[in-house]
């Protein structure tokens, strides 16, 4: 029996071997690739990268190879561009070639087939983000405005609570407000139980849909017939990922279903879509954008808040100017809201300066060549996965000189203007495949920072002994990276605007008991 594993196991690195040679052999290009590191046979350049961190070991090559360079791993193409400019030119004025994504099969066996994000360009993906349009536009997405207030308000007054975990209440936070847009309120018990597994999932996706993982199964597709307890680790949770996605595509929306034929329904992007649906409508697609509506938003925009608590304790002359710019354009017993926007500047800058000095997703999403293409003499392969290296952007010297430090002023003119629309930034892609919820990413993150400097300090926890507590950031890995939890305190630094809030959430908590015929 063990003869006939390792016989087995022989044929199997054989056959490995025989379509990695054919991967590999060398191609016959019109012009030269981008310059990149030496390739290895067989493996190209699978064993120079750091696969926890890659777009460290990108920025390393920049050094030495320039703002584009060509990688090969298993005979698949990477280009991987270092430069704003760069990316600007190929997938903004290029975008008919660049749109599409690469075939990522890892995500197609872990059940994520329905991913908005990594469908390739074509008729899919423009029912889907016909509908991210419709409820995520930049009109619609600051009619939320209400909406983003009461669970900033609510985030405010649960970090006053000293014993309580803001690493989760952040979570909490992006997690209450998008299923309120996607799905509304699902029964008592289901939200926790829903919300759990959507984290389960997220935890699973974001590392076996990295580009740099997955092209194993591109380069040797047989070992999908393999079971996926073979490799182990995380690929080894392919099996759950597909139950998972069973359960969350289906559970909340059969959920709302029930509640639009009992009449008890609240307003969402579902209950929109099935009082309004005929016979032929596509649930099916309707499922996954509500899905990948909650699930692309809860992990982005709660790990922007953290990064934004994290500058806050390491930098609070930054927190102090803006606090004190809240202080002048709103009234002291007042809370900002979306109409103060235009008063708050250096705000605005803050946040665009969050997504800059720690990229939420590093590498952002990969696109691919649908055509062979030229550029800087360079020549780019149809069918090359194209990725831009966020924290190379955010790392380049001649456009954010002293780039690891937190300097929200450079994004502000200098008679205190903002520069450049927040959409714009690199963090939310590029070209046709940019972030349809951007708007609606942006006016939440905004309205929960402007609640939190108008009525809290953030500053460094103390121990036992009442010293402080250093902080060192550090960093989960992923396709979505966060800050790891870090000790801060929070403090009211204006009781006129606590009080108000408390007065607002004790308002809300005797509506619900009346509401649930309850004594109060």
């Amino acid at each position: 029996m063990l003869f006939i594993h390792i016989l087995a196991l022989g044929i199997s690195c054989i056959i490995a071997l025989v379509v990695a040679s054919g991967l590999t052999r060398r191609r016959v290009y019109p012009i030269p690739l981008p310059p990149g590191p030496r390739p290895l046979p067989f493996l190209g350049n699978a064993l120079q990268s750091d696969t926890k961190r890659p777009w460290l070991t990108y920025i390393e090559w920049g050094k030495k190879y320039g703002k584009i360079i060509h990688s090969r791993i298993l005979g698949i193409d990477l280009i991987i561009i270092n430069s704003e400019t760069i990316a600007r030119e190929l997938l903004d004025r290029r975008s008919a070639n660049y749109s599409t994504r690469p075939v990522i099969r890892s995500n197609e066996l872990a059940g994520l087939a329905f991913n908005t994000v990594l469908l390739p360009y074509g008729e899919t993906l423009r029912r889907h983000r016909k509908i991210f349009h419709q409820v995520l536009r930049a009109e619609v997405s600051v009619s939320y405005d209400k909406m983003y207030s009461r669970h900033a308000n609510e985030l405010v007054i649960n970090l006053l609570n000293p014993t309580s975990d803001w690493h989760q209440h952040t979570r909490a936070y992006a997690a209450s407000l998008i299923m309120a847009v996607t799905y509304g309120h699902l029964a008592d018990g289901h939200e926790g139980s829903f919300l759990t597994r959507a984290h389960e999932l997220l935890d699973i996706g974001k590392h076996i849909a990295s580009p740099e993982r997955a092209v194993i199964f591109t380069a040797f597709p047989f070992i999908e017939k393999l079971p996926f307890w073979c490799f182990g680790g995380t690929l080894a949770l392919m099996e759950r990922s597909r139950e998972l996605c069973q359960q969350l595509l289906n559970e909340p929306f059969d959920e709302v279903k029930a509640q639009i034929a009992n009449g008890t329904a609240s307003h969402s992007l579902v209950a929109d879509f099935l009082s309004q649906a005929h016979d032929d409508a596509d649930e099916d697609t309707m499922k996954a954008v509500a899905l990948m509506g909650y699930m692309g938003g809860i992990d982005t925009t709660a790990s922007a808040l953290q990064i934004f608590l994290l500058a806050m304790v390491l930098y609070p002359d930054v927190q102090a100017r803006a606090r004190a710019e809240i202080n002048q354009a709103v009234r002291h017993d007042e809370m900002p809201c979306l109409d103060d926007r235009a008063s708050l500047p250096y705000l605005d800058a803050i946040l665009r300066e969050v997504l800059r000095w720690h990229p939420v997703s590093p590498l952002g999403a990969p696109h691919a060549t649908s055509n062979d293409d030229v550029y800087g003499g360079y020549f780019i392969p149809k069918g090359a996965i194209v990725m831009v290296n966020q924290w190379a952007l955010s790392r380049d010297e001649d456009i954010f000189p002293d780039a690891s430090r937190f300097d929200p002023s450079r994004y502000l003119t200098i008679d205190g203007k903002l520069k450049d629309p927040f959409v714009n930034h690199f963090a939310f892609g590029h070209g046709r495949r940019i972030c349809p919820g951007r708007w609606f990413a942006e006016n939440s993150l905004w309205t929960a920072a402007a609640a939190i400097l108008a009525v809290l300090r953030i500053d460094h926890a103390k121990d036992s002994n009442g010293d402080r507590i250093e902080v060192m950031p550090e960093f989960s890995t992923g396709l979505v990276i966060h800050p790891e939890p870090f000790h801060c305190s929070f403090e009211s630094v204006n009781t006129a605007r606590e009080g108000h809030l408390r007065a607002m959430m004790n308002s809300k908590v005797r509506w619900m008991a009346r509401f649930c015929g309850l004594c109060f």
